[in-house]
């Protein structure tokens, strides 16, 4: 036991490190990239290219179960502290192509290394304890972003951005060395003699789809992310319209949302012990689907509250699927389940913020968010009721 918070205790130690310096350098990016070419589209670009990676997933999570994962995880954070200096270079806008093509590999790290730690933890953690892991490392996760972006601020305002790459390269290192320091024994995967590459990709998917836990719960994730970019795309019109406030009380709105998820993080593990993940999910859901309804409330302190509840409510449902991922899935393919579960839950989410863009344009928030709550909510019922039915088969069964 002491042996495992030992691990745990650097895992979650290495998660806050890295994740600050990437939350610092995600800032940072799009500035950099305004201040040297002053293009809106360009700014925007290199946000997508630290994200695109995920795109392709399930390619990328086959890397985290082909080898060990600890020295993958050491290897790809050591990588990037020795890739990130080279950005110093990037002092004009003739050379913003350093700064994109490292920011796609830093997308590519991100993707491989994300796999990596759900299936490490998975083997080496207490499955019943899995849940609390996630949540504390939602709350870490969440924590951090509630600092490192004022950090990043004022580091780029104050010393321009070579400053902030530096700063993550020193935390890729750190991460490193914590992650070297874990006591996890490995053996090394045995690749099947058959093994062929693009079959051994769509081995997620396939666990995902042939799992009455797993679909449902990642079907649920992939609806709610969906939602969610809808209503992150009708932010920006809810602070203006509803609200009457400039673009900057956006911050405040988030702020409150990461507070939020903050201390979904610290409830996620005791409620996934005590209650079926279907039904934190379907919670989650609910919880998320009524708050972005009241936000169409023009008042200060609804939209506040409201925005606490979503950060509540989304964790929820995406740490209650990638528990059920990392319990679920067999040792030799949690990753490529992990990487793919990633893909399905995100994608949705950027297809939703284009166009909700364009709802937004199309369709009063008061009118939009109410109908998105009614979308919600019904996604709730739908996974509640189906975890009814599933509960109470076995007992008509043995009736």
């Amino acid at each position: 036991m002491k042996g495992m918070r030992w691990t745990a205790g650097l895992y979650l130690t290495g998660v806050l490190v890295s994740g600050f310096g990437s939350t610092a350098m995600w800032l940072a990016s799009g500035i950099w990239v305004k201040s040297l070419t002053g293009s809106d589209s360009l700014a925007a670009l290199a946000v997508f290219a630290l994200w695109a990676p995920a795109l392709v997933g399930p390619v990328l999570g086959t890397v985290a179960d082909r080898v060990r994962r600890r020295p993958l995880m050491v290897g790809a954070n050591a990588a990037m502290a020795a890739l990130l200096p080279t950005l110093l270079w990037v002092d004009s806008a003739d050379r913003v192509w350093l700064l994109f093509a490292v920011l796609v590999l830093y997308g590519i790290q991100g993707t491989v290394h994300d796999a990596a730690e759900v299936a490490l933890a998975a083997s080496a953690l207490d499955k019943r304890l899995l849940g609390d892991f996630n949540g504390l490392r939602t709350t870490v996760n969440e924590g951090v972003k509630l600092l490192a972006p004022l950090l990043a601020a004022g580091l780029f305002a104050r010393y321009g951005a070579g400053p902030v790459a530096l700063l993550d390269a020193a935390t890729f290192a750190l991460a490193a060395g914590l992650f070297a320091l874990m006591r996890v024994r490995e053996e090394r995967p045995v690749r099947p003699a058959s093994a062929h590459w693009l079959r051994d990709t769509g081995e997620g998917l396939r666990t995902l789809r042939a799992s009455p836990v797993l679909r449902p719960l990642v079907l649920t994730g992939a609806f709610t992310m969906l939602l969610a970019g809808v209503n992150g795309a009708a932010i920006h019109a809810v602070v203006d319209t509803s609200l009457g406030h400039s673009p900057t009380y956006t911050g405040v709105l988030y702020a409150a949302q990461g507070a939020g998820s903050v201390v979904a993080g610290l409830a996620a593990g005791p409620l996934l012990r005590r209650v079926p993940g279907r039904w934190v999910a379907a919670a989650g859901l609910a919880l998320f689907a009524l708050a972005a309804g009241a936000r169409a409330v023009p008042h200060d302190g609804v939209a506040l509250g409201a925005s606490g509840l979503i950060g509540v409510g989304l964790p929820l449902v995406l740490v209650a699927a990638m528990t059920a991922v990392q319990r679920e899935a067999p040792a030799d393919a949690v990753g490529r389940a992990a990487a793919t579960a990633h893909t399905l839950l995100f994608v949705p989410n950027a297809i939703a913020l284009a166009a909700g863009a364009a709802l937004v344009a199309l369709v009063d928030v008061r009118v939009l968010l109410p109908l998105l709550a009614g979308a919600g909510l019904a996604g709730a019922a739908v996974l509640a009721a189906w975890g009814a039915a599933r509960a109470e088969a076995p007992a008509r069964a043995d009736a």
